[in-house]
């Protein structure tokens, strides 16, 4: 008998899907990344323009998910939607954030607000970004103002999606040369001196500002409406060293810098894993020649999330929940396989007496996918881009079929 037909999941686990705001909603003119999407040259192959339409159609995406069984919903709240000036706040997308919560829980799914899924306001990237000091104050600001409408529907919360994604840029990717031009065109447009775009910013100027904009975030938002858990997601890949002397703690440092002794400070820390890295005596190596790619070009290797289920449990002590796992695949059974291993590392990570409250997976919907575009497809649905009609994949009624024996 597979692993996941076996009742080993603790009362109040949760199964959820994740989806962002920008890569979901559409139209998110506001922001920093639709900006850089639409100037000339741009990094990003295709701009979002409709994505999937979530704006106006979360209500149906909520009831996809709840009827597939699943009891948690992670969604995001766009900063560039409800401050799309300095100091103006809306009240109309507070209230239709407040809709898309209220509906949540009415189809029973435990909603897990994330702050900031990469994008900012247009005006905010204008004047420096988290380049800026009083950035962290800003952040908080609307952390606050938002919470104080949304706060007492929120069942969890995470201030920054991958907290540490800039230096996982700075390792994988090489520099590209057109994003010094982009951000230049961006500056421009906006009839500034500077644009700073937290995908494309320098860490080194930046990671400061956002520490202390988490810390003063998470501060504001207990410190308002609602009484939920607040927690810190981190991309994090299953570093495995090869042979003697190889580097794996040198880039295990490189990854995460800081942002571990923030999790540890933080309520629960939420594993964001996809794939692993080998890293030998001079480095980062290739993955095996016969290993299986994915259509984002990394390593088939749902083992990954048992890996960094127990570094970020042994590195940080909180409580662990999976935020995000999934593959870039168009062959719908290879994500089936994918999720059956993933979900039997949580499993094993149980039965270790490991802390781990949650699987949920990236993503509900095939959706924009950054500089990508529409190219690759993570979801458990299907999208028509044209028509925005969803169908559900034979793995989004898998996913539910585990999670309602898991329950």
């Amino acid at each position: 008998m597979h692993k996941t037909d076996q009742p080993a999941f603790p009362a109040g686990f949760l199964w959820g899907t994740a989806i962002s705001a920008h890569q979901s909603e559409g139209n998110n003119v506001n922001s920093d990344a639709w900006l850089c999407e639409n100037v000339t040259p741009s990094v990003y192959v295709a701009p979002s323009l409709d994505a999937c339409d979530s704006y106006h159609r979360f209500e149906e995406d909520i009831a996809i998910a709840a009827d597939l069984g699943l009891n948690c919903y992670r969604v995001g709240i766009e900063w560039a939607r409800i401050e799309p000036e300095p100091g103006c706040f809306s009240s109309a997308e507070l209230d239709r954030y407040r809709q898309l919560l209220e509906a949540c829980h009415a189809r029973g799914l435990a909603p897990m607000v994330t702050y900031n899924h990469f994008t900012v306001p247009r005006w905010f990237a204008a004047r420096g970004g988290f380049e800026v000091a009083d950035g962290a104050d800003l952040f908080a600001n609307f952390a606050e103002r938002a919470t104080a409408r949304l706060g007492d529907l929120i069942s969890y919360a995470t201030t920054f999606n991958e907290a540490n994604i800039q230096r996982l840029i700075s390792m994988v990717f090489q520099t590209d040369k057109r994003q010094a031009a982009m951000l230049a065109a961006c500056a421009k447009a906006s009839g500034s001196e500077r644009f700073s775009s937290l995908l494309f910013a320098d860490a080194a100027k930046t990671e400061p500002v956002l520490v202390d904009a988490h810390r003063k975030a998470t501060a504001a938002i207990k410190a308002s409406a609602g009484d939920f858990p607040v927690g810190l997601t981190l991309t994090m890949q299953d570093v495995q060293g090869v042979g003697e002397n190889n580097l794996s703690e040198h880039v295990i440092q490189a990854l995460y810098g800081p942002w571990l002794d923030e999790a540890a400070n933080s309520d629960f820390i939420g594993v964001q894993t996809y794939t692993r890295v080998l890293i030998g005596p001079a480095g980062r190596l290739d993955p095996p020649a016969d290993a299986e790619m994915t259509a984002a070009g990394y390593e088939f290797y749902p083992q990954a999330l048992g890996g960094t289920i127990r570094f970020a449990a042994q590195r940080t002590g909180r409580p662990v929940f999976v935020t995000e796992n999934g593959i870039a695949t168009n062959d719908d059974a290879r994500r089936i396989a994918y999720i059956d291993a993933a979900v039997s590392e949580v499993q094993d990570c149980l039965a270790e007496g490991i802390d781990v409250r949650s699987y949920i997976h990236w993503s509900l919907l095939d959706n924009f996918e950054w500089t990508s575009g529409y190219g690759q497809h993570f979801g458990l649905v299907e999208v028509d881009f044209n028509t925005f009609k969803r169908t559900p994949k034979p793995s989004a009624l898998h996913l539910g079929a585990i999670a309602m024996k898991g329950k």
